[in-house]
């Protein structure tokens, strides 16, 4: 079994705002808080029999992606170094995330050493924000001789941002329009509206005795 080998990237801040300076002496209205992005990318190597994905390595990477919890929001790539391609291989790994209800990336990232010949690698990059330094009360009770924003303002509506976005990498680059997909949109509620309702059906009938045994007073 190959060794499962995980690394975190280099961090990414956003650039939500362009103010300097400490948060003693901003004297905007922009907060000096903002989410800071960090890609950690994963990988699974999974054997390729003629390029094939067989059964045995089937299980061990559903298992890895039941361990690894894999979400929206998460980006899966497949890199396949050989020659002609394991199609076989590729497409049994995409229907398993397809049926996570994921989507898999063209996008390979850079990952650590080579992948053995016969092996395909299954990479996952995850992001995630958070914003450092929150809360700040700082400056709030210092003589503010300069005027400036509250050290601690925007600390609650970018944590909450940070917190809440599906995909961290949003808040670095926004969303492509490929993705603004008004089917994708209006899912959840289709499917709220389909589902039949939990009392739907009729109600079962339910012994109410204890099972004592004992006769009729």
């Amino acid at each position: 079994m190959k060794k499962i080998a995980t690394w975190t990237v280099l961090a990414l801040a956003t650039s939500l705002a362009g103010c300097a300076g400490s948060a003693g002496s901003n004297t905007s209205l922009e907060s000096v808080h903002q989410p800071v992005v960090r890609n950690a990318i994963y990988q699974f190597d999974v054997a390729a029999s003629n390029g094939e994905l067989p059964p045995s390595e089937q299980g061990r990477l559903q298992g890895w992606l039941d361990t690894m919890g894999a979400r929206y929001g998460d980006r899966i790539a497949i890199e396949d170094p050989s020659a002609y391609g394991s199609s076989g291989a590729q497409a049994v790994i995409r229907s398993m995330v397809e049926r996570r209800g994921l989507l898999m990336s063209n996008d390979v990232p850079v990952t650590t050493g080579a992948v053995p010949p016969g092996y395909l690698r299954v990479v996952i990059t995850r992001a995630s924000a958070s914003v450092a330094g929150c809360p700040d009360w700082g400056s709030k009770y210092s003589v503010n001789i300069k005027n400036a924003t509250s050290s601690n303002y925007g600390c609650a509506t970018n944590s909450n941002l940070a917190s809440m976005v599906a995909d961290p990498n949003d808040l670095i680059k926004g969303t492509s329009e490929e993705r603004n997909d008004p089917a994708a949109a209006t899912r959840a509620i289709k499917t709220y509206r389909e589902k039949p309702q939990t009392g739907a059906g009729e109600l079962r009938g339910q012994s109410t005795s204890n099972g004592s045994g004992g006769g009729s007073q």
